[in-house]
């Protein structure tokens, strides 16, 4: 039985986590890409009985990470597999605040993980299965904030919506390939994890969206990983995937 490969980033908590958990099927093959492994999936994927590889990977260190992932989709027989796809979801939020008070060292890391990250991980993905005779596809976690801004959220905003961008710009490199990956950078809607929790905790006086995003909390209008996981991969499986460069689950 030929097996669909997924690499994912950011595996090991919130969306990615969830992604993971779903991917986990008998005719899967994942590889997982994260500064954590999670021994729960490890046991998970047995239950499943699926291949799963876990990487305990910084990806602040994009080159080394690009690198690695060269190497190990070089040694992969194609012949064995359905589909290949690169899920680039891992992000960095520095902390909330005018960028003129930020840390450089959180900025570099959330454009390193959010951004460079990405691209160089899709870089080494299409140039390793150029040759590979099967579907191939790119999915990369945006966010509503790579498409309007938002004070306090500098370089968040910055990643995502560079993130965009350079989808736009694969997108139309790979259609003019003979079987060329299908590649999209997906919103995939407000999501209660970790980052919801940063967001509601920062200070009002320093983030003026503050309540907003404890409104979404009170009102109940937060996506759970589960449900958004659902969601974004439903969209992976669709036939159309691709054809818009830029999607939104909620569309």
């Amino acid at each position: 039985m030929k097996q669909h490969l997924y690499l994912l980033t950011g595996a090991s908590r919130g969306l990615g986590l969830a992604m993971a958990e779903q991917l986990l099927r008998a005719d899967h093959w994942v590889l997982c890409i994260s500064r954590l492994t999670n021994p729960a999936l490890a046991s998970r994927a047995v239950e499943q009985g699926c291949q799963l590889e876990q990487w305990a990977q910084d990806l602040q260190h994009t080159v080394a990470a690009a690198e690695r992932l060269s190497q190990w989709l070089g040694q992969r027989q194609s012949g064995s597999l359905a589909s290949a796809t690169l899920i680039n979801n891992a992000g960095s939020i520095p902390g909330i605040g005018p960028l003129s008070t930020a840390d450089p060292i959180e900025l570099s890391r959330a454009l390193r993980v959010g951004l460079e990250a990405p691209l160089l991980l899709s870089a080494a993905f299409l140039r390793a299965t150029q040759a590979w005779n099967m579907p191939r596809k790119v999915l990369n976690i945006s966010s509503g904030l790579g498409r309007r801004a938002m004070a306090s959220q500098s370089a968040y905003c910055a990643a995502k919506a560079g993130m965009d961008h350079f989808t736009r710009c694969l997108a139309l490199e790979e259609a003019l390939k003979p079987g060329g990956a299908k590649v999209c950078s997906l919103a995939p809607g407000v999501i209660d994890t970790d980052m919801q929790l940063q967001l509601r905790g920062a200070q009002a006086s320093v983030f003026p969206d503050q309540k907003n995003f404890i409104d979404l909390k009170v009102l109940g209008r937060l996506s759970s990983p589960a449900d958004a996981a659902t969601q974004v991969l439903a969209y992976l499986a669709r036939a159309d995937f691709g054809d818009n460069p830029i999607g939104d689950v909620r569309d």
